[in-house]
């Protein structure tokens, strides 16, 4: 997929006050400094289209881009540690579950895991909940080239074993580096397969 433009629509607390749902849409979340706006400007190629930060758990509200005229990306809030009030973080938490139950058009959640750590359990129960609710999902491991590669691979298969433990069929997965930009055309590949299963299949989206 080549990206020709990716623009800032709209932040919001509110479901029905997300653009419409006209288009497909592709949710990213994680758990804070996960390394998501990186991740995001790396896929778009656009630098500064996400904002980023030192300090975790910046993104407070559901933020909506439009890819290409043609599909809606989204930079959820994380989940897990922020240093933010339990009011603020329970808000947060409710927010993004009513977004995933709520939202027609959302095609897919990617699950941001960083690939330094073994199976952590805010991504394994943030997992659960994507099952429970039947929300399609796949896991994007990220910052690769912060280790060797066998490390990274060895905390991949931990985590796959780990979920296999409870799931009859595994999540896809990507492996990525926003510096490195690996990853980059396996899940923009991906996206675009979606994309053209849902123009065919209209009734499914």
């Amino acid at each position: 997929m080549l990206i020709r433009s990716a623009k800032f629509l709209t932040s919001n607390t509110r479901v029905d006050q997300c653009p419409v749902p006209d288009k497909p849409e592709y949710a990213f979340i994680g758990r804070s400094n996960v390394g998501k706006s990186s991740l995001i400007n790396m896929l778009t190629g656009h630098k500064g289209l996400a904002k980023t930060s030192a300090q975790p758990g910046k993104t407070q509200l559901i933020n909506h881009f439009i890819i290409n005229d043609t599909w809606y990306l989204v930079d959820l809030p994380g989940y897990g540690y922020a240093k933010v009030s339990k009011t603020s973080r329970t808000a947060w938490e409710r927010m993004i579950k009513f977004y995933l139950r709520e939202r027609p058009n959302l095609s897919c959640v990617f699950v941001l895991i960083d690939s330094r750590h073994p199976p952590l359990v805010p991504d394994l129960e943030f997992i659960e909940m994507l099952g429970t609710m039947e929300v399609p999902f796949v896991l994007v491991f990220t910052k690769a080239d912060k280790q060797s590669a066998s490390r990274t691979q060895q905390n991949v298969a931990d985590y796959t074993q780990k979920l296999g433990e409870t799931w009859d069929e595994l999540p896809r997965l990507f492996i990525t580096s926003a510096s490195e930009k690996t990853g980059r055309d396996d899940v923009l590949t991906f996206i675009e397969e979606v994309n053209q299963q849902l123009a065919q299949n209209p009734d499914n989206a």
